[in-house]
């Protein structure tokens, strides 16, 4: 009895603390969660700062042409140090 009152205390209590989260998205006429990403910020995005993933994109985009390491033209002990 005393497990099932603990239970159904700690579902009352993280009911009251949700809707203590969600008071201002509920009440508050076109609310919505803050956008807590990295391109959501206008201050970063100024300063050309943007996620991984979109940083990447770009990169993509732009054709970006990586040099790839030839390996025959290091000598012999280049090589061995690697």
């Amino acid at each position: 009895m005393l497990m099932l009152q603990i239970i159904l205390l700690s579902i009352a209590i993280m009911a009251i603390v949700m809707a203590m989260l969600a008071t201002q998205i509920l009440l508050k006429k076109g609310g919505k969660f803050p956008n807590t990403h990295i391109g959501g910020n206008k201050e970063m995005a100024k300063r050309g700062i943007f996620c991984a993933t979109t940083q990447d994109k770009m990169e993509q985009k732009s054709g970006l042409k990586i040099k790839h390491l030839n390996i025959d033209s290091f000598e012999d002990s280049q090589i061995r140090s690697c």
